[in-house]
């Protein structure tokens, strides 16, 4: 049976509900470009929303990290990967949480106990060692010589205040050396594969450290380095869930993996995560900004090193794999055989535009550097501006040569003609729990507002795609075939408004999601909501599936202008929107 059904067995026999993946990109969470971790959809529950399906929940999820992009290639690093969760809501705690653990470790999954070993939080002046942790691991079997007490890598805060605590997290020898007697977690012969989250206090602004009222787990395990484990191979890309796809790259390239594993892996990885990215119901395409940017970067970045595996570029060998991948993960999400069409065209359509500027681009980067030298900002950006070469992309060639690139001198060229926004790939992966801010929360109930008013003035066809909120303004994307009137912004500007000085109340109910369906609510994303649901109505004028949060009466919001109104991508507009 696969590792995912086998954890959802489990936790559903230990009380706890299953609820779907979300989507890679997150709702209203502009701290990240996409969901980096399984925690990150419940970011509202773990900030005390009461969640519709109780305090025990389990899944898995679709997570996409790309801050150590330059990393995938080796053994055990990937772009898209998923992570196996179970939550207690104020419900269980320490006890139960490494019970279950341990029982699903060596009784399920048969791990043998000699093999593993637990880090516990080790205390520090203002919070304490974490006693009940190591004395409930001494007492299931681990010998006191395999508990490592640590501090900086057993907490955790997202950012510097909010939920806090000590975590547990638990590692596998993988190797084929002599088991020491002492665990030490420097060793990178011990894998870690399993973190229990214990959120049991409060950081304020100031420091202060207080005791949470409603206590909460959050775990989390990586399918691919867990399924990479039970099969005894220290190359995750070597196990079960990359097999037909590499076999299918070294059948394409005629290559062996041995020796060519970079580019192997690195055209596995990136493909998979494209088709995950292209699928996805938010319909990203690539582009130069955010999300699009990435998506973009990836599929250029595989056809590079598909073409350092002699691989025609010529061919359709991205659909090839694209196919393979969707065949293999389809069972656990729908939405990659209802858009497989999307996903081919996407991947088809990029191919073909790299393709024109490739071969003229490597000519002129090799003019470049052909008296050796470092490569200049101005030739960093005209790589760019003129082939499509990502700066990432200029970078990896000079670092191949041993050359350097001006990236500070590119920034400035890149800023001055306002090209391209490269927080895609940087300051936007900070991670963690959303402020939901007082003003954030304002600008969240205001995109129902919007999306109210847009079905009015433009028509009843308009729904949401997507949503981007700090607290400067929110940022909203709708289906929409045409760019808004001037009048038509006025129009929806004025509703927005009016519904505000009207001042709504704001109620919120839980009901089975086809009622809520029936009942004329809207969702973004209705495969990504469990059977019972949270709907949030704003007096009559607007009922939406959502996890909140949101204002008591829209008095609350102020006065809502609309800054700007633009093309998003194809059939989708966004608005830009403050509130005064």
């Amino acid at each position: 049976m696969n590792l995912k059904d086998l954890f959802i067995d489990f936790f559903v026999s230990k009380g706890h509900k299953q609820i779907p993946s979300a989507p890679v990109v997150p709702e209203n969470d502009p701290s990240v470009l996409f969901n980096t971790a399984g925690m990150q959809p419940l970011i509202p529950f773990l900030l005390g929303e009461r969640h519709p399906y109780g305090t025990r929940i389990c899944n898995y999820q679709k997570c996409i990290r790309t801050n150590d992009l330059e990393e995938v290639g080796d053994r055990t690093h990937h772009t898209f990967f998923e992570q196996l969760g179970n939550w207690s809501l104020g419900d269980y705690f320490k006890k139960e949480a490494i019970e279950w653990s341990f029982e699903f470790i060596t009784k399920v999954l048969q791990m043998p106990i000699e093999r593993l070993a637990v880090t516990v939080y080790g205390g520090n002046e203002t919070i304490p060692f974490d006693e009940e942790s190591y004395n409930k691991w001494l007492s299931l079997g681990i010998p006191k010589e395999r508990i490592a007490k640590t501090v900086e890598d057993n907490f955790w805060i997202a950012g510097e205040s909010g939920p806090c605590g000590p975590d547990t997290e638990m590692f596998y020898f993988r190797s084929d050396d002599e088991i020491p007697d002492v665990f030490d977690p420097e060793d990178e012969r011990w894998v870690e594969f399993w973190n229990d989250v214990f959120m049991e206090f409060y950081k304020d602004s100031e420091g202060k450290i207080s005791d949470l009222s409603k206590k909460n787990v959050d775990t989390g395990m990586g399918v691919e380095r867990t399924t990479a484990i039970l099969e005894g191979v220290n190359d995750n890309y070597l196990s079960s869930m990359w097999k037909e796809v590499i076999d299918l790259i070294v059948s394409i390239s005629k290559l062996p993996y041995e020796g060519n594993e970079k580019s192997m892996r690195i055209l596995a990885d990136h493909v998979r995560t494209a088709v995950f990215i292209s699928a996805d119901p938010t319909g990203i395409k690539p582009s130069n900004t955010d999300q699009g940017y990435i998506l973009r970067r990836l599929i250029r970045r595989a056809i590079r090193h598909a073409k350092k595996l002699t691989i025609p570029v010529e061919s359709e060998f991205l659909s090839e794999i694209a196919k393979v991948i969707i065949q293999k993960y389809k069972k656990y999400y729908v939405e990659l055989e209802q858009n497989e069409s999307i996903v081919l065209e996407v991947l088809h359509e990029e191919k073909e535009r790299f393709n024109k500027t490739l071969e003229k681009g490597l000519k002129e980067f090799e003019r470049v550097i052909k008296n050796g030298q470092d490569i200049d900002g101005i030739s960093a950006f005209h790589l760019y501006d003129t082939y499509g070469f990502p700066i990432e992309l200029t970078i990896e060639l000079a670092e191949e040569k041993g050359l350097k690139v001006d990236v500070d001198g590119f920034n400035k060229k890149f800023l001055e003609h306002q090209a391209l926004s490269r927080t895609a790939s940087s300051g936007k992966f900070k991670g963690g729990l959303a402020g939901n801010s007082e003003l954030e929360t304002k600008y969240h109930t205001a995109t129902h507002l919007l999306n109210a008013a847009l079905k009015i003035v433009v028509g009843p066809d308009v729904h949401q795609k997507g949503s981007n909120i700090t607290e400067e303004r929110m940022r909203f994307d709708f289906s929409c075939d045409h760019k808004l009137s001037d009048e038509e912004k006025k129009q929806t500007e004025a509703l927005v408004n009016q519904w505000i000085k009207e001042g709504l109340e704001v109620s919120v109910s839980e009901m089975n999601k086809n009622d809520a369906i029936h009942s004329g609510a809207e969702c973004m994303f209705i495969e990504k909501y469990p059977d019972v649901v949270t709907v949030y109505s704003i007096g009559e004028v607007s009922k939406e599936l959502c996890g909140g949060p949101h204002v008591k009466n829209t008095s609350e919001l102020g006065t809502f202008r609309i800054k700007k109104e633009e093309a998003s991508s194809a059939g989708v507009r966004r608005i830009k929107a403050v509130l005064e």
